[in-house]
């Protein structure tokens, strides 16, 4: 299978440039995708053009990571309806440390025969006199065409765009020029909206050196409803831990819907076509399983975060179906049940005696009252800390409480409620 025939049964061709597939049969390609240091870490929407990258140094192409320096200080226009807030330098230096360290996990930077190489376009943007680029750069570029291009024009028709990010176009075509002139990079990937912007740069390749570029979209991901991949209610879904942890960045993968998780197999993973159908026989015949939804959410969260993450978030997910919660912190207990009713204790509370679990139950709100409660005791339905309790006279400790901090209690199988020991 052909580079460009394996990105096309992934569903990762939106439009290419003439003669790609031939340029990427004729031998090994140099090829880039930019990121703008928008923030410190990259989103699972820059998961698409990213494992682009890794996909073509897998077929033996060698990638450039292209991070911002100097784009990051102007936004890039595509795909915003208003202007981008500006970045201060120190803010953007800050951002571009940030997505080096996510951009090792994806790409092999010490390969012998397709290395992976990072290039930040500050090294040419923030040094070149405007004049010189005036002179150089912006006579090879018909206003008539730039104010062609769909970014542009779709912000003309509503709220207007600055002369600022007017000009990123300029700036994405110089940087694919000088990739070009000293990495020989003769492909740009991005997302389909990207592409006004890579075909401006093919053209100033052309005219500036004679020579022939290429260009690869891929479309934009969206929900089987239409919406914007990559968007929760708590916001975007972040690569870094610290922003979107582990645990949460496996329960989004574990969440998608039936309609959508086979696209994103193909799209987010490296399985390859027959465990994917297999996945998706298995989705027809027992949806109720998830088995396609947790191989998405094992092998995506592993890409990022390791192995060791996915085995913990894995754990942290067996906890809501009664899994065992001994081997977590409170910590994890906080985040994996933070949308549950939960109450404080003062320390003063709970003598050496401990609190009565049946005036806990009832305090807690999973049952209506004392009796209730122990008649849910003595019918094997009370649960701390996910392990059943069948003695009507049952206490809970202080040691009871993970970390000192933390208790869960449990009616049934899904009734959960957390209880808080105040330190």
């Amino acid at each position: 299978m052909s580079a460009l025939e394996e990105f096309q049964w992934r569903g990762l061709v939106f439009d290419t440039s003439e003669g790609l597939e031939q340029h990427l049969n004729s031998g090994q390609v140099t090829a880039y995708c930019g990121f703008d240091p928008t923030a410190a870490s990259l989103h699972v929407g820059n998961l698409v053009p990213l494992l682009a990258l890794a996909r073509l140094q897998r077929l033996g192409h060698c990638p450039i990571a292209l991070v911002g320096g100097g784009t990051g200080m102007i936004g890039d226009p595509s795909g915003k309806s208003q202007e981008r807030n500006l970045l201060t330098a120190e803010k953007v230096a800050e951002n571009i440390a940030g997505i080096r360290q996510q951009l090792a996990a994806f790409l092999d930077f010490d390969s012998k025969s397709a290395p992976a190489q990072l290039v930040d376009n500050g090294e040419w943007l923030n040094t070149i006199r405007l004049v010189d680029f005036l002179r150089e750069i912006g006579k090879h570029f018909s206003l008539g065409a730039m104010l062609a291009k769909d970014s542009v024009k779709s912000r003309l028709d509503g709220p207007g765009i600055s002369f600022t990010e007017f000009t990123y176009q300029m700036l994405q075509s110089y940087d694919f020029l000088i990739l070009n002139q000293r990495y020989q990079c003769t492909l740009q990937v991005g997302g389909s909206d990207q592409w006004g912007n890579i075909t401006a740069g093919i053209d100033l390749i052309r005219r500036v050196g004679g020579t022939k570029s290429h260009a690869l979209v891929m479309p934009l991901v969206t929900t089987a409803a239409g919406t914007k991949f990559g968007k929760t209610e708590a916001g975007a879904v972040w690569l870094d831990a610290e922003r979107t942890s582990p645990y949460r960045f496996y329960q989004f993968w574990l969440n998608t819907a039936d309609q959508d998780v086979i696209r994103y197999l193909r799209t987010f993973t490296f399985l390859d076509a027959d465990r994917i159908e297999a996945l998706a026989q298995e989705l027809a015949v027992a949806p109720q399983k998830r088995a396609a939804q947790r191989a998405l959410a094992h092998e995506v969260t592993a890409l990022v975060h390791g192995e060791t993450a996915v085995a913990r978030a894995q754990q942290s997910s067996e906890v809501l179906f009664g899994g065992s919660i001994e081997a977590l912190t409170a910590d994890d207990v906080l985040e994996i049940f933070d949308e549950v009713p939960s109450h404080r204790l003062t320390p003063e509370v709970l003598s050496d005696e401990g609190l009565p679990l049946i005036g806990l139950l009832a305090d807690a709100g999973l049952v209506p009252s004392r009796g209730a409660a122990r008649r849910l005791v003595r019918e094997g339905g009370a649960y701390v800390n996910n392990q059943r309790v069948a003695d009507e006279k049952a206490s809970v400790r202080r040691e009871d409480f993970l970390d000192g901090r933390v208790l869960v209690l449990r009616k049934g199988q899904k009734s959960y409620h957390l209880v808080t020991l105040e330190v």
